[in-house]
């Protein structure tokens, strides 16, 4: 997380955008960057989404934000470079803007003062007055230094990666706790990038200080950016207040869920990899389905049965992404608790992606950051009507324990449940029983809670043979027999 800048950080500031030179005017050029790709901005194709057809006007109600993508490439290849900018492109359009234009630059690292240097800083402006842009993306977190002397170079709005968003999840907020939690992340983000506005919003001064103003120029002691900071410091300590007292709810019926001993699958995956599809073709759930970043905010859970009758509940979260901000991860955590609460995880990942791999990893960076990278997981690969036979052979290699599926057309829906009823937690023991006519509802119970691999009916009761959670096949124990020979 950036931290506060204080007065001395803002002087400090101040000097490293005097000295904002390029780095290779005082950096020794090494033999990873070519001197070409280090003075260029290089424009990634295919990102403009100018209008080419006038009549589309009367469909755009909005003024839309005309924007130009910046990113720095810093490691890697230029393949996943430009991948990062198409991500930050379809950001930038799920938040309703309209890109005109995407440039990379080549750095060991972003520059301290204007993040690509004060000399690109310079042609970014030239970009940006060409193409009529109003604001500026960057593809990074910035510090609230760099957000301003690049504000001040190009003379629009510049926002960054993580801005951005925060803005979709409180475009797409709609339950009251999805709206706290959007705020506090927000107001997170926000605290340290205050701006002052000078000294005559100061409280500080009074009296002969204040240039006699005497009697009513004295203030509370603090400067204007001081009573904000304290104003929102005092709006998130109520918003996590609220946040706890509504996931209470939440909390009960998970622990009703676990007295029952009803097992909880969790579906987690990159954002618009087909988390709620999957859902809905699994349980006939009819949860909102939009081909759009960060559709689902709001946790869904439904029941479902496995191919032998056993129950189990389904849990729908919000999607990851790249560089996901830390300030979503703590203001979602008690919604991210259906995850780590999970005894099996639906690891979903868009097979027609350009790079599935990297949704992978950086889906189970976040589980590592809610400690629930210890859980089961499946891997579904989903969108196998829309991907690459290659690509899919690929990740199949990569991930033994893995099921192809499309949640469009239903392709692989039986394998993945039979996946999912071979690896559901709690059914610790295996017993062969005979139970007495008159202890129906103990049979009742296997079948409800455990799954029945044989049944039969004899004179003196029902057979079974069966798995089933430890608390029942303790009961059970007194009517188990020895098991019959092949």
């Amino acid at each position: 997380m950036t931290q506060p800048f204080s007065a001395d950080q803002t002087k400090l500031d101040a000097f490293d955008a005097l000295d904002s030179r390029d780095e290779a005017e005082y950096e020794p050029m090494t033999g990873e960057l070519d001197l070409e790709d280090r003075r260029a901005l290089r424009r990634v194709a295919g990102l403009s989404t100018e209008l080419t057809d006038v009549t589309e006007v009367e469909y755009r109600a909005l003024r839309l934000e005309r924007v130009v993508l910046v990113g720095v490439w810093t490691d890697g290849t230029a393949e996943a470079a430009e991948n990062s900018m198409r991500e930050l492109a379809l950001l930038a359009e799920t938040a309703g803007s309209q890109v005109l234009e995407g440039l990379v630059q080549r750095r060991n690292r972003p520059d301290p003062a204007t993040y690509i240097g004060s000399g690109k800083a310079a042609e970014l402006r030239d970009i940006v007055i060409a193409t009529g842009a109003d604001t500026v993306i960057c593809d990074g977190e910035l510090a609230p230094s760099q957000l301003r002397h690049l504000e001040e170079t190009v003379q629009v709005k510049v926002i960054d990666r993580t801005a951005l968003i925060l803005d979709i999840f409180a475009q797409h907020a709609k339950s009251r706790e999805g709206k706290a939690q959007v705020e506090l992340a927000q107001l997170d983000y926000l605290l340290p990038r205050l701006r002052g506005w000078g000294g005559n919003l100061s409280r500080q001064v009074g009296g002969r200080a204040a240039g006699g103003v005497g009697i009513g120029g004295r203030g509370p002691g603090e400067t204007k950016i001081e009573l904000d900071r304290r104003r929102i410091r005092t709006r998130m300590a109520k918003l996590r207040r609220q946040i706890a007292e509504m996931s209470k709810s939440r909390d009960t019926k998970r622990g009703e869920r676990r007295r029952h001993a009803v097992p909880a699958v969790a579906i987690a995956g990159y954002t618009n990899a087909g988390k709620s599809s999957l859902l809905n073709r699994l349980t006939g759930a009819g949860v909102l389905v939009e081909n759009a970043l960060f559709a689902t905010l709001d946790p869904t859970v439904r029941r479902a049965e496995t191919p032998g009758g056993r129950a189990y509940t389904l849990a729908d979260t919000v999607g990851f992404v790249r560089h996901l901000p830390h300030q979503l991860v703590e203001a979602f955590r008690s919604t991210l608790e259906e995850v780590t609460d999970a005894g099996l995880v639906l690891h979903v990942v868009d097979g027609s992606d350009p790079a599935p791999e990297a949704q992978l990893d950086a889906v189970r960076e976040v589980l590592r950051e809610i400690d629930a990278d210890g859980i089961p997981e499946i891997v579904v690969i989903n969108k196998a009507d829309a991907a690459d036979e290659l690509a899919i052979a690929r990740l199949q290699r990569r991930e033994p324990h893995s099921v192809v599926v499309s949640a469009r057309t239903g392709f692989g829906i039986e394998e993945l449940r039979a996946a999912i009823e071979a690896d559901l937690p709690g059914l610790e023991s295996e017993l062969h029983v005979v139970v007495p006519y008159e202890r129906g509802d103990l049979v009742a119970q296997v079948h409800e809670r455990g799954e029945v691999l044989k049944q039969e009916h004899l004179a003196e009761g029902t057979m079974l043979h069966a798995r089933m959670p430890a608390d029942l096949a303790g009961e059970l124990s007194r009517y188990e027999t020895v098991a019959p020979t092949a």
